[in-house]
């Protein structure tokens, strides 16, 4: 088994607010876990502990969960961090605030027998089969919302983990029935990889080259290159959108089983 991760800020000056957990439990097998913070506008989500820590606490309980927990499957696990994430500032923060900490989810467990997964919002997941056959699993509610309405704040907060809009784990445990998910046999999964926004750009946004070529270059360059390769292509004066950030948190995980 072999396992590589990496994870870089978007800005130097700020905390770094995905992140990025890979388990071997005694029991065997592994678990994968990305989040990407989601960055409020101005600051304001009614939290006085901020988005990184919402992420370390939420990445924490669905490691810990996910490797010693086999009973349970992928989204009771989110649930339940969710919840416990929750409890643990319910007393000190405005939990109803529609920008309350939140995070994409992507998660990947497996044992001798099954590759489960689960994405939430707009991070990655790769699965390649043994022939070398790449799926991507997505979940693609945020892609579908034109971008000109999410230049608006007002018009994003009324479709933030709303009917017809996109959902994030936040503060409410039944998110976790919105999450995408699903397990393969093991026998038909060589690699899989997990990818937050920041890193995905690579493909979805700039164009370089197919999810297979995508996962070709963390195998032979490892998370830290295609990340730098993202990096690369941002600063390019020719290359750069106004509609996306320059630089995003990027993080990425790869495995092969």
């Amino acid at each position: 088994m072999r396992i590589d991760l990496a994870s870089a800020p978007g800005d130097p000056e700020r905390p770094n607010e995905d992140w990025v957990s890979a388990a071997i439990p005694a029991a065997g097998g592994g678990v994968l876990v990305v989040l990407d913070g989601v960055t409020p506008p101005r600051g304001e989500d009614g939290c006085v502990h901020g988005v990184p820590w919402f992420a370390a606490r939420l990445g924490g309980r669905l490691t810990e969960l996910s490797g010693s927990r086999r009973d349970m499957p992928l989204d009771r696990i989110l649930a339940e961090a969710v919840r416990a994430t929750a409890d643990a500032h319910r007393d000190t923060c405005d939990l109803s605030h529609v920008r309350t900490p939140q995070a994409t989810v992507t998660v990947v467990r497996w044992d001798d027998a099954y590759v489960e997964h689960l994405v939430l919002s707009d991070s990655v997941l790769l699965l390649q089969a043994p022939a070398g056959e790449v799926t991507a699993v997505l979940d693609d509610r945020l892609d579908r919302i034109p971008r000109e309405v999410l230049r608006s704040v007002a018009a994003t907060d009324a479709l933030r983990n709303a009917e017809g809009g996109f959902f994030t784990a936040a503060a409410d445990p039944a998110v976790a029935a919105r999450a995408v998910t699903g397990r393969t046999p093991r026998e038909r999964v060589r690699a899989v990889a997990a990818l937050t926004d920041g890193a995905s750009r690579w493909t979805d946004t700039f164009g370089e080259g197919d999810w297979a070529q995508c996962l070709a270059v963390l195998r032979k360059e490892g998370a830290q290159g295609l990340i730098g390769r993202v990096r690369t292509i941002e600063s390019d004066p020719e290359r750069r959108s106004a509609r996306y950030k320059r630089h995003d948190d990027a993080s990425a995980v790869y495995a092969e089983l």
